[in-house]
Protein backbone atom coordinates (compact mmCIF):
# COMPACT_ATOMS: atom_id res chain seq x y z
CA UNK A 1 0.00 0.00 0.00
CA UNK A 2 1.34 3.19 -0.84
CA UNK A 3 1.08 6.55 1.21
CA UNK A 4 -0.45 9.85 -0.33
CA UNK A 5 2.36 12.27 -0.84
CA UNK A 6 1.15 14.63 -2.87
CA UNK A 7 -0.67 17.89 -1.06
CA UNK A 8 -4.15 17.90 -1.35
CA UNK A 9 -5.74 21.12 -2.34
CA UNK A 10 -9.77 21.64 -1.92
CA UNK A 11 -10.88 23.75 -4.34
CA UNK A 12 -14.82 24.86 -3.20
CA UNK A 13 -16.21 26.71 -6.46
CA UNK A 14 -18.72 26.74 -9.71
CA UNK A 15 -18.43 23.45 -12.45
CA UNK A 16 -17.59 24.61 -15.64
CA UNK A 17 -18.62 22.10 -18.50
CA UNK A 18 -15.74 23.73 -20.82
CA UNK A 19 -13.29 23.93 -18.14
CA UNK A 20 -12.20 26.87 -18.88
CA UNK A 21 -12.90 28.00 -15.52
CA UNK A 22 -13.58 27.03 -12.03
CA UNK A 23 -13.87 23.19 -10.32
CA UNK A 24 -12.82 21.85 -13.16
CA UNK A 25 -9.78 24.40 -14.06
CA UNK A 26 -8.85 24.39 -10.60
CA UNK A 27 -8.35 20.69 -10.91
CA UNK A 28 -5.99 20.75 -13.61
CA UNK A 29 -3.72 23.35 -12.22
CA UNK A 30 -3.82 21.77 -9.20
CA UNK A 31 -2.39 18.15 -10.66
CA UNK A 32 -0.12 20.38 -13.17
CA UNK A 33 1.54 21.36 -9.91
CA UNK A 34 2.04 17.61 -8.17
CA UNK A 35 -0.81 18.30 -6.24
CA UNK A 36 -3.88 16.22 -5.82
CA UNK A 37 -7.14 18.22 -6.32
CA UNK A 38 -10.07 17.93 -4.33
CA UNK A 39 -13.69 19.43 -5.19
CA UNK A 40 -16.74 21.00 -3.31
CA UNK A 41 -19.28 22.08 -5.95
CA UNK A 42 -21.33 25.42 -5.10
CA UNK A 43 -22.90 25.83 -8.13
CA UNK A 44 -23.50 24.66 -11.72
CA UNK A 45 -23.01 26.72 -14.69
CA UNK A 46 -24.64 25.87 -18.19
CA UNK A 47 -21.79 27.69 -20.59
CA UNK A 48 -20.19 27.25 -23.69
CA UNK A 49 -16.75 28.79 -24.67
CA UNK A 50 -18.98 31.59 -25.67
CA UNK A 51 -21.00 33.05 -22.66
CA UNK A 52 -22.65 31.54 -19.10
CA UNK A 53 -26.22 31.10 -19.88
CA UNK A 54 -27.76 30.35 -16.44
CA UNK A 55 -26.13 29.02 -12.71
CA UNK A 56 -27.71 26.58 -10.70
CA UNK A 57 -26.69 27.43 -6.96
CA UNK A 58 -26.38 24.30 -4.67
CA UNK A 59 -27.81 24.57 -1.32
CA UNK A 60 -25.51 25.12 1.57
CA UNK A 61 -26.31 22.25 3.62
CA UNK A 62 -25.03 20.05 0.51
CA UNK A 63 -22.15 22.31 0.17
CA UNK A 64 -21.32 22.06 4.05
CA UNK A 65 -21.73 18.10 4.08
CA UNK A 66 -19.72 17.77 0.74
CA UNK A 67 -16.43 19.98 2.66
CA UNK A 68 -17.09 18.14 5.89
CA UNK A 69 -17.07 14.77 4.96
CA UNK A 70 -13.36 15.52 3.04
CA UNK A 71 -12.06 17.50 5.44
CA UNK A 72 -12.65 14.62 8.56
CA UNK A 73 -10.95 11.73 6.67
CA UNK A 74 -7.95 14.18 5.24
CA UNK A 75 -5.32 17.07 5.58
CA UNK A 76 -5.26 19.47 3.19
CA UNK A 77 -2.65 22.29 2.28
CA UNK A 78 -4.63 25.02 0.80
CA UNK A 79 -8.39 26.40 0.17
CA UNK A 80 -9.21 27.49 -3.04
CA UNK A 81 -12.73 29.34 -3.20
CA UNK A 82 -13.86 30.52 -6.06
CA UNK A 83 -17.56 31.64 -7.31
CA UNK A 84 -19.98 30.57 -4.53
CA UNK A 85 -23.48 31.29 -6.02
CA UNK A 86 -25.42 32.17 -2.80
CA UNK A 87 -24.98 34.46 0.31
CA UNK A 88 -25.72 31.06 2.32
CA UNK A 89 -23.06 29.11 0.81
CA UNK A 90 -20.11 31.58 1.62
CA UNK A 91 -21.59 31.66 5.79
CA UNK A 92 -21.73 27.81 5.50
CA UNK A 93 -17.72 28.19 3.42
CA UNK A 94 -16.44 30.99 6.32
CA UNK A 95 -17.95 28.48 9.10
CA UNK A 96 -15.62 25.33 7.32
CA UNK A 97 -12.46 27.36 6.79
CA UNK A 98 -12.37 29.40 10.36
CA UNK A 99 -11.56 25.61 11.90
CA UNK A 100 -8.16 25.47 9.64
CA UNK A 101 -6.69 28.93 10.41
CA UNK A 102 -3.41 27.53 9.49
CA UNK A 103 -4.29 26.64 5.85
CA UNK A 104 -3.79 29.14 3.30
CA UNK A 105 -6.97 30.37 1.56
CA UNK A 106 -6.88 31.83 -1.93
CA UNK A 107 -10.26 33.78 -2.57
CA UNK A 108 -11.16 34.59 -6.15
CA UNK A 109 -14.38 34.78 -5.85
CA UNK A 110 -15.57 36.97 -9.55
CA UNK A 111 -17.06 35.23 -12.49
CA UNK A 112 -16.94 38.11 -15.07
CA UNK A 113 -18.55 36.85 -17.27
CA UNK A 114 -21.81 36.29 -15.44
CA UNK A 115 -24.57 38.91 -15.93
CA UNK A 116 -25.42 41.85 -13.57
CA UNK A 117 -27.91 40.30 -10.51
CA UNK A 118 -28.42 43.38 -9.25
CA UNK A 119 -29.00 43.53 -5.55
CA UNK A 120 -28.12 39.79 -4.88
CA UNK A 121 -24.97 40.53 -6.19
CA UNK A 122 -24.51 43.14 -4.03
CA UNK A 123 -25.00 41.30 -1.10
CA UNK A 124 -22.70 38.39 -2.39
CA UNK A 125 -19.91 41.44 -2.66
CA UNK A 126 -20.94 42.31 1.02
CA UNK A 127 -21.21 38.77 2.82
CA UNK A 128 -17.30 38.38 0.86
CA UNK A 129 -16.09 40.83 2.04
CA UNK A 130 -17.23 40.68 5.97
CA UNK A 131 -17.25 36.63 6.09
CA UNK A 132 -14.48 35.39 3.70
CA UNK A 133 -11.63 38.32 3.16
CA UNK A 134 -10.71 38.14 6.69
CA UNK A 135 -9.45 34.77 6.57
CA UNK A 136 -7.66 35.12 3.19
CA UNK A 137 -4.35 34.84 2.70
CA UNK A 138 -4.63 36.34 -0.87
CA UNK A 139 -7.65 37.63 -2.84
CA UNK A 140 -7.32 37.82 -6.53
CA UNK A 141 -9.51 40.23 -8.10
CA UNK A 142 -8.86 42.89 -10.93
CA UNK A 143 -8.80 46.61 -10.76
CA UNK A 144 -12.79 46.94 -11.90
CA UNK A 145 -13.63 44.22 -9.32
CA UNK A 146 -11.85 45.17 -6.44
CA UNK A 147 -13.99 49.12 -7.63
CA UNK A 148 -17.00 46.37 -7.22
CA UNK A 149 -16.47 45.84 -3.55
CA UNK A 150 -15.10 49.18 -2.73
CA UNK A 151 -18.68 50.64 -3.55
CA UNK A 152 -20.18 48.55 -0.82
CA UNK A 153 -17.93 50.64 1.65
CA UNK A 154 -16.94 54.02 0.09
CA UNK A 155 -17.84 57.46 1.02
CA UNK A 156 -19.59 59.99 -1.38
CA UNK A 157 -16.93 61.58 -2.84
CA UNK A 158 -14.15 59.13 -2.46
CA UNK A 159 -14.04 59.41 -6.24
CA UNK A 160 -12.62 61.99 -6.48
CA UNK A 161 -9.13 60.48 -5.49
CA UNK A 162 -6.59 60.34 -8.49
CA UNK A 163 -7.42 56.53 -9.44
CA UNK A 164 -4.25 54.79 -9.09
CA UNK A 165 -4.71 56.59 -5.55
CA UNK A 166 -8.55 54.85 -5.24
CA UNK A 167 -7.28 51.75 -5.82
CA UNK A 168 -4.54 51.61 -3.55
CA UNK A 169 -6.46 53.02 -0.76
CA UNK A 170 -9.09 50.21 -1.48
CA UNK A 171 -6.52 47.68 -1.46
CA UNK A 172 -5.29 48.98 1.67
CA UNK A 173 -9.05 48.65 3.15
CA UNK A 174 -9.32 44.85 2.02
CA UNK A 175 -5.64 44.22 4.06
CA UNK A 176 -6.35 46.18 6.82
CA UNK A 177 -9.67 43.97 7.05
CA UNK A 178 -7.73 41.00 7.59
CA UNK A 179 -6.23 39.52 3.88
CA UNK A 180 -2.57 39.38 4.13
CA UNK A 181 -2.49 39.50 0.08
CA UNK A 182 -4.15 41.14 -2.56
CA UNK A 183 -3.11 40.62 -6.16
CA UNK A 184 -4.45 43.04 -8.80
CA UNK A 185 -4.23 41.78 -12.37
CA UNK A 186 -5.18 42.79 -15.44
CA UNK A 187 -4.07 46.56 -15.14
CA UNK A 188 -3.66 48.47 -18.33
CA UNK A 189 0.44 50.05 -18.75
CA UNK A 190 -0.09 50.28 -22.65
CA UNK A 191 -1.27 49.01 -25.68
CA UNK A 192 1.22 46.37 -25.62
CA UNK A 193 1.69 45.40 -21.77
CA UNK A 194 -0.87 44.50 -18.85
CA UNK A 195 0.19 44.42 -15.26
CA UNK A 196 -0.38 42.46 -12.07
CA UNK A 197 0.33 44.26 -8.46
CA UNK A 198 1.06 41.98 -5.43
CA UNK A 199 -0.05 44.26 -2.48
CA UNK A 200 0.25 43.50 1.45
CA UNK A 201 0.42 45.39 4.55
CA UNK A 202 3.92 47.12 4.27
CA UNK A 203 2.01 47.98 0.05
CA UNK A 204 3.39 46.53 -3.13
CA UNK A 205 5.37 43.90 -3.01
CA UNK A 206 5.90 43.33 -6.43
CA UNK A 207 4.76 43.99 -10.12
CA UNK A 208 5.16 41.78 -12.97
CA UNK A 209 4.40 43.21 -16.44
CA UNK A 210 3.10 40.89 -19.35
CA UNK A 211 3.16 41.33 -23.11
CA UNK A 212 -0.78 41.54 -24.33
CA UNK A 213 -1.54 38.29 -26.19
CA UNK A 214 -4.01 38.34 -28.95
CA UNK A 215 -7.60 36.56 -28.70
CA UNK A 216 -10.01 36.71 -26.24
CA UNK A 217 -9.44 34.15 -23.18
CA UNK A 218 -11.25 32.36 -20.64
CA UNK A 219 -9.84 31.15 -17.61
CA UNK A 220 -6.63 33.11 -16.39
CA UNK A 221 -7.87 34.16 -13.15
CA UNK A 222 -8.94 30.98 -12.32
CA UNK A 223 -5.74 29.30 -13.63
CA UNK A 224 -3.33 32.11 -11.32
CA UNK A 225 -5.12 32.01 -8.51
CA UNK A 226 -5.52 27.87 -8.78
CA UNK A 227 -1.65 27.47 -9.38
CA UNK A 228 -0.67 30.17 -6.78
CA UNK A 229 -2.92 27.55 -4.23
CA UNK A 230 -0.91 24.83 -5.16
CA UNK A 231 2.72 26.31 -4.89
CA UNK A 232 1.60 27.64 -1.36
CA UNK A 233 0.64 24.05 -0.83
CA UNK A 234 3.77 22.54 -2.44
CA UNK A 235 5.49 25.25 0.46
CA UNK A 236 6.46 27.98 -1.76
CA UNK A 237 6.04 31.87 -0.03
CA UNK A 238 3.25 34.14 -1.64
CA UNK A 239 5.49 35.87 -3.55
CA UNK A 240 7.74 33.34 -5.57
CA UNK A 241 4.19 31.53 -5.59
CA UNK A 242 2.64 34.53 -7.67
CA UNK A 243 5.89 35.01 -9.97
CA UNK A 244 5.57 31.22 -11.01
CA UNK A 245 1.90 30.82 -11.15
CA UNK A 246 2.46 34.25 -13.63
CA UNK A 247 4.75 32.21 -15.86
CA UNK A 248 2.67 29.15 -15.96
CA UNK A 249 -0.62 31.13 -16.87
CA UNK A 250 1.03 32.99 -19.54
CA UNK A 251 2.58 29.75 -21.55
CA UNK A 252 -1.00 28.31 -20.97
CA UNK A 253 -2.35 31.51 -22.46
CA UNK A 254 0.39 31.16 -25.27
CA UNK A 255 -0.37 27.62 -25.99
CA UNK A 256 -4.31 28.31 -25.58
CA UNK A 257 -6.92 26.09 -27.35
CA UNK A 258 -9.99 27.10 -29.74
CA UNK A 259 -12.62 24.13 -28.61
CA UNK A 260 -15.51 25.98 -29.92
CA UNK A 261 -16.32 29.32 -31.33
CA UNK A 262 -16.11 31.39 -28.52
CA UNK A 263 -12.90 32.32 -26.34
CA UNK A 264 -9.97 30.74 -26.72
CA UNK A 265 -9.42 28.32 -23.37
CA UNK A 266 -5.68 27.85 -21.32
CA UNK A 267 -3.96 24.74 -22.12
CA UNK A 268 -2.79 23.93 -18.55
CA UNK A 269 -0.79 20.50 -19.51
CA UNK A 270 1.32 22.39 -22.20
CA UNK A 271 3.95 21.45 -20.43
CA UNK A 272 3.37 17.49 -21.48
CA UNK A 273 3.13 18.15 -25.35
CA UNK A 274 5.93 21.06 -25.80
CA UNK A 275 9.08 21.69 -24.64
CA UNK A 276 8.85 25.11 -24.89
CA UNK A 277 10.24 27.22 -21.49
CA UNK A 278 7.51 29.72 -20.26
CA UNK A 279 8.05 33.76 -21.05
CA UNK A 280 9.68 35.63 -18.05
CA UNK A 281 7.82 38.90 -17.07
CA UNK A 282 9.48 42.31 -16.24
CA UNK A 283 9.47 42.66 -12.60
CA UNK A 284 9.86 45.45 -10.17
CA UNK A 285 9.67 44.82 -6.74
Amino acid sequence: MQTQTSPAVLSLGATDPIGAIGIQADLACFAAMGCHGLSVITSILIADTARIEDVQVIDADWVADQARVVLEDMPVAAFKVGAVGSVENIAAIAEIVADYPDVPLILDPFLSAMPDSGQEGEDLLIATRELLVPQTTLLLASAVEISRFADTWREAGADDLPQTGLLEADVAHLIESGCEHVLVTGASIDSQELANTLFDASGMLRQDTWQRLPGSFSGAGSTISATIAALLANGLEVSDAVLEAQQFTHAALLHAHRLGMGKLTPDRYFWTREDTPPDSPSTAA
